[in-house]
């Protein structure tokens, strides 16, 4: 529809919308909608497109296509581009993921408009929307607009309100022909999906990270015991990640993943400013660490000053006694 406000669809690949789409849908609902969203993918779950309506979705363009998985950004940007000449819609909104991230960017300079990045608050003034997004690795909150539609923007995840459920409510499903234009890289031959058995680090309510304190990969078994009591993330500092401890799919900071968790725990981190940018819009800090003048306890709500390898096991301990109750 002309003038609806669009939430692109981030799945699971496994034909479910992640629940970071109920926080885009909530605040494109807010925006004042009409709400619609665009989910490309090879396979959509019914249960997937009930979803995105009892999410507030009014409308579900499911571009499927087999070609449409693995993502590839030069496929897809194309695909939405030529949907959006067509229905010209007033807004475009993706939540903050390594997909999304690249995919909106590719969008906006297809499209020729601007691109909000990593957007903490929306609000429409006047004919106009704007948007807040923090700069400078999050010293100074930015605000910006659009010189012309569809504006462009992504959502940092666990900031916005989330869309109420609307048990029952579904969305009408419009399935437009795909044409894919031919792909310019080669494809992965071969991809493995593995599983910690913990929440995904943007979506997690509770995030555990641990820095060069740590002392080496081994050591991050206890913040992952940890993690398995409480239901937390466990992610790592640039630092932890350059010495190969953990891949760079957990590293926290401005060249890795952004986060704002309910609580987010420090362990060995020194709050350097590339990974405070990454986190410091996290609602509660706990940080611990051996060193006092560490700059992280300057933006923390709690700090333990003492050794990690002490206070971990000492809290999982704590936590198992609290929640056996």
């Amino acid at each position: 529809m002309a003038g609806a406000l669009w939430c692109v669809v981030e799945d699971d690949r496994k034909g479910m919308p992640k629940k970071v789409m109920a926080e885009a849908l909530g605040e494109a609902a807010r925006l004042g909608g009409p709400v619609e969203a665009v989910w490309l993918t090879d396979k959509a779950d019914d249960a997937g497109l009930q979803q995105l309506g009892e999410w507030g979705a009014t409308k579900v363009w499911l571009l499927q296509h087999e070609g449409l998985a693995p993502y590839r950004g030069e496929v897809w940007a194309p695909v939405v581009a030529d949907l959006a000449a067509k229905e010209t819609p007033k807004a475009i909104l993706a939540p903050v993921t390594s997909r999304q991230r690249e995919f909106m960017a590719r969008l906006a300079a297809r499209l020729g408009v601007g691109l909000a990045a990593d957007s903490v608050a929306l609000a429409l003034e006047g004919d106009r929307l704007v948007a807040t997004r923090p700069v400078y690795a999050g010293k100074l909150l930015s605000k910006v607009t659009w010189a012309k539609q569809p504006w462009l923007a992504t959502l940092r995840p666990n900031v916005f309100r989330p869309a109420e459920v609307q048990a029952g409510r579904s969305a009408q499903v419009e399935r437009p022909p795909v044409t894919l234009p031919a792909a310019q890289m080669k494809l992965v031959e071969r991809r493995e999906e593995v599983s910690t058995g913990l929440p995904e680090l943007t979506e997690a309510e509770i995030v555990l990270s641990g820095g060069r304190g740590m002392k080496g990969p081994e050591n991050y078994v206890i913040l992952e015991e940890l993690g398995g009591v409480v239901g937390a993330a466990v992610g790592a500092s640039r630092a932890a990640v350059d010495a190969g401890w953990r891949p760079h799919r957990f590293q926290i900071g401005q060249t890795g993943r952004t986060i704002s968790p309910k609580l987010y725990m420090g362990f060995g981190v020194s709050g350097a400013i590339q990974h405070l940018a990454g986190m410091r819009t996290s609602k509660v800090i706990v940080a611990v660490n051996k060193d006092p003048e560490a700059p992280i306890f300057k933006i923390a709500d709690y700090g333990i000053v003492a050794d990690l390898f002490e206070v971990v096991p000492e809290m999982t301990t704590e936590f198992k006694r609290l929640l056996e109750k």
